[in-house]
């Protein structure tokens, strides 16, 4: 235990009794009591009593998840779980509470409850069915499956459609957002699922939730469970490290291409619903998709993040935005002559004034000037392949937590397995404006030492050289195949790893899966049925990705992950830093960056049998005075530069 501003922290942290030998949970398949989980268990425990705020960095391996379920469960509290995830929502939900709850002996009533874009929209479906224009056959199959599973759920919740994927053009047109949503005046407002889902969240004694979820509430806007806060009396965050960069979400103000693009395809769909004649729509309406498509493609090819000034320089943008605004206009002054006609022409007419006003404040903050001038906030926009979206960021979202947790009174636990650099919980409790908490810091019990190598390869380019990818591609090789496949390679760059997944194809044996070719499920799926395969992942494989056994023997990770310098928002925190006298690369760069690190190298031991090879690449974390500071934040593993050691270990695991 690590307290920092109770002195009697250490000793409120007792293993708890329920985590005994011969305590209930020990009929759980597989259950073996833990030091470090009783010891989390206690410390969940004593803040419960306490109503106070706990700081948890669990290492892999502790059983974090149980560490807190069952003091949770236990307490006769109504506790809200929030998590990083839908996907860890729903395990939550289906599997470990479950198993918590039986092992217990206890009657609880629990709820899962996500963002109302995750239920069917019973009205958007009937408007959807009535539309001819659908698109490609796989799409009016995807709606037809959907139309038929409607008969059926009881929930109303999308994760059952397995058989519909997940980008489907056909999901917006089916499931709701707050800019659409009818509300009271909805035709089918008695049998809404969003409403029953909110209603059982009110009635049930733990709630399950995400980070979005709840920042959206704190947020103030009208997204799932508002009405479920003043009644909490405690909030538990899993995955807590993905909390700050979610918050600065919702604290900001954003319009997208897509929203735009929704509204003017509902503005058609009420019309028509309303017996409206197409020759009858204003010539504002196809207008503005126009301007939409020309905007996106001034923004230019490609995914990525683009600083504000330099979005509005591109060729066209400039005039295209202008055109987007004129024509949201025009369409929103017909909508409004229309409104009487219907309540869905009358909602599209308050979401064109919304979305009207919500552009007016992103370019009403002056056309030049960078708002991070100001101090508290960042303009950027984001482009991706199929949309883009215009964002005004916060720079810093403390002070809103803070105030969010003054007004909810309660037990406040954040967990995770990187919280801390160096067991300094420093960045994290600013980030999040904690001024007072308890800390605990548990390493992992697994058997680093023994089961695993960190291998350092010599020889390396600095990673601005251009020849740095085909390097680490050819230093990888030899543990590959030493390692029967059987290897993540995780990249801190989509370009980095669609040139690494140019070189691998020409040169590697084993089955090759690489982002972006599958849903991210589907590609473990197939890695961890294939037993010798290559996955190759960026951003979201970092993290929450769980392979155990045979299947993974080793990580290579291509550089330290350190943010683009050339993001936006990260420049515009930089200088906000400089400006008020810190250090932007001690403060903020480097232990974001020891975070990052941490999940990554958390992909290679998941289990206590499990052995591997993690390999980082970056001569940086050897040459430079802060590579101490990456390598002091990881476990324990047996660290060497010699590839003849690496290969045996590798082929000795294979054997």
């Amino acid at each position: 235990m690590a307290p920092e501003d109770d002195p009697g922290a250490a000793a409120a942290a007792a293993p708890h009794p329920l985590f005994a030998a011969d305590g209930p949970l020990a009929a759980l398949p597989g259950y073996a009591p833990r030091s470090e989980q009783q010891t989390m268990a206690g410390a969940v425990q004593a803040a419960l009593d306490r109503r106070g705020t706990l700081l948890v960095e669990a290492g892999t391996g502790v059983g974090k998840t149980f560490a807190y379920l069952v003091p949770a469960m236990d307490s006769g509290l109504k506790v809200i779980v929030s998590t990083g995830t839908r996907n860890l929502q729903d395990q939550l939900y289906h599997r470990d509470i479950p198993l918590v709850r039986d092992a217990l002996g206890i009657s609880l009533r629990i709820a899962l409850l996500k963002g109302r874009a995750n239920y069917l929209c019973r009205h958007r479906l009937q408007l959807a069915l009535g539309d001819g224009r659908h698109g490609d056959p796989r799409t009016m199959a995807e709606l037809e499956r959907i139309r038929v599973w409607a008969g059926r759920t009881r929930s109303g919740d999308i994760a059952e459609v397995t058989d519909v994927r997940e980008q489907s053009p056909v999901w917006p047109r089916v499931t709701s957002t707050a800019d659409n949503c009818l509300g009271q005046e909805c035709p089918d407002y008695g049998d809404c699922w969003v409403l029953a889902a909110r209603r059982a969240a009110q009635e049930a004694d733990l709630v399950v939730i995400n980070h979005h979820l709840f920042c959206a509430d704190l947020a103030l806007r009208e997204e799932g469970f508002g009405e479920l806060l003043p009644g909490a009396d405690a909030f538990v965050f899993d995955e807590a490290h993905q909390l700050p960069e979610t918050a600065g979400e919702y604290f900001g103000t954003a319009i997208g291409g897509r929203q735009i693009l929704d509204l003017a395809r509902d503005a058609r769909l009420e019309h028509l619903a309303a017996q409206g004649l197409l020759e009858d729509l204003p010539p504002a309406r196809d207008a503005l998709e126009s301007a939409v498509a020309a905007l996106h493609a001034a923004f230019g090819a490609g995914s990525g993040r683009l600083g504000w000034a330099e979005a509005l320089a591109r060729p066209g943008a400039r005039e295209a935005l202008d055109a987007v605004r004129e024509h949201l206009a025009a369409l929103g002054a017909w909508l409004h002559g229309q409104a009487s006609r219907g309540k869905g022409l009358a909602r599209c007419a308050d979401r064109c004034t919304e979305l009207g006003a919500r552009l007016g404040m992103l370019l009403g903050a002056g056309e030049e000037t960078d708002v991070a001038s100001e101090g508290a906030w960042t303009r950027w926009v984001e482009q991706r392949r199929r949309s883009f979206s215009l964002r005004m960021t916060p720079l810093d979202v403390a002070d809103s937590l803070r105030e969010g947790m003054r007004a909810h009174p309660a037990a406040w636990i954040f967990t995770s397995a990187t919280l801390a650099v160096k067991g300094d919980f420093e960045h994290f409790r600013r980030r999040l404006g904690i001024e007072s908490a308890d800390t605990l810091a548990l390493d992992s019990p697994f058997d680093y030492a023994r089961n695993a190598l960190l291998y350092l390869p010599t020889g390396l380019p600095e990673p601005s050289s251009a020849h740095y990818t085909r390097a680490v591609v050819e230093a990888a090789l030899p543990v590959i195949r030493a390692a029967g496949g059987r290897t993540f390679l995780l990249f801190t760059s989509l370009r980095a790893l669609g040139e690494a997944a140019e070189l691998l194809r020409k040169v590697v044996e084993f089955p090759l899966m690489v982002q972006g070719e599958a849903p991210r499920a589907e590609l473990l799926r197939r890695f961890r049925a294939a037993g010798d395969g290559v996955l190759l992942g960026s951003h979201s494989f970092w993290e929450g990705v769980d392979v155990r056994g045979e299947a993974l023997s080793c990580v290579v990770i291509d550089r330290l992950p350190f943010a683009s310098p050339g993001d936006p928002v990260l420049a515009a925190r930089i200088d906000r830093l400089r400006r008020e006298g810190g250090n932007p690369f001690r403060d903020y760069q480097l232990p974001q960056a020891v975070l990052q690190l941490k999940q990554g190298v958390g992909r290679l031991i998941r289990d206590v049998d499990d052995r591997g090879v993690m390999m980082l690449c970056d001569p940086r974390i050897r040459g430079r005075s802060y590579g101490r500071v990456f390598l002091s934040a990881l476990p324990p593993l047996t660290r060497t530069g010699d590839l003849e050691r690496v290969t045996a270990f590798l082929r000795r695991g294979r054997g």
